[in-house]
């Protein structure tokens, strides 16, 4: 019993890389569970659907897949269902103010989304092409990476909503969203939904890039909400126009 304590008054020192070691070992297992988790649920999930919703357990080898047909257009229809969720921000102005991380290619789980959205779209057949098994593996793999990435930036930007911004930002954003419900009520007169709708576009700049296809879809709606005879301003968001 002393030798022992004598040798671990002298060599203490040792306890240090052991224990290094030891919690490598330990963390390496812990990571390795989790990726074969992980892996396991996506191919649960894969499985179901590709079955139509049905809860029945994986198999324990490979998962076959469905018929090319069927299993094809389920899953381009599965990317159709992202990319919808995606446009509701991409085209709805006031969905995009309220959470401007979804429109923002800097933010890292964004940015994320969007690369896996392109290799959904370049792996997505063309209109009556019929992918080999191989190739329905491959885009199913990048829709269902496509979906998860969408999931993560949507609860992301939700979550922070416009923490990014400064105090001063934050109130721009706040009067475009009160401009913007002006814009497009009846109970304003022409020339104040003509004005809201010119201050929005003001505030928004330098803070959020709307897309065109965004600002095309504002525009119309607010044309919607004029009277019948009255035009959107369309003057007013082009800048050196003439009206």
């Amino acid at each position: 019993m002393t030798e022992l304590l004598n040798f671990l008054s002298h060599y203490w020192w040792l306890a240090f890389p052991v224990f290094g070691m030891t919690m490598g070992a330990v963390n390496a297992r812990v990571k390795h569970r989790e990726v074969t988790a992980r892996r396991r649920h996506r191919e649960q999930l894969e499985l179901i659907r590709a079955q139509g919703g049905s809860a029945a357990p994986a198999p324990t080898g490979s998962v076959a897949l469905p018929a090319p047909s069927d299993g094809q257009q389920r899953v381009v229809a599965a990317q159709d269902a992202v990319t919808h969720r995606w446009l509701e921000y991409e085209l709805d102005a006031t969905k995009l103010i309220s959470y401007p991380a979804m429109s923002d290619g800097r933010q890292p789980l964004t940015a994320a989304f969007l690369r896996a959205k392109k290799v959904a779209d370049k792996l997505r057949p063309t209109e009556g092409e019929t992918l080999s098994a191989a190739q329905l593996r491959e885009y199913r793999d990048a829709v269902t990476d496509y979906e998860v990435a969408f999931d993560v930036a949507e609860r992301d930007a939700r979550r922070v909503k416009d923490a990014a911004f400064t105090p001063d930002e934050r109130k721009r954003l706040d009067t475009a969203k009160q401009l913007l419900t002006v814009a497009t009520d009846q109970a304003a007169t022409p020339n104040e939904r003509q004005l809201a709708y010119k201050r929005v576009r003001e505030e928004l700049d330098g803070l959020i890039l709307l897309s065109d296809e965004a600002v095309d879809v504002l525009e119309k709606k607010v044309a919607l909400e004029l009277p019948r005879g009255a035009t959107a301003p369309p003057a007013a968001t082009a800048p050196g126009s003439a009206g």
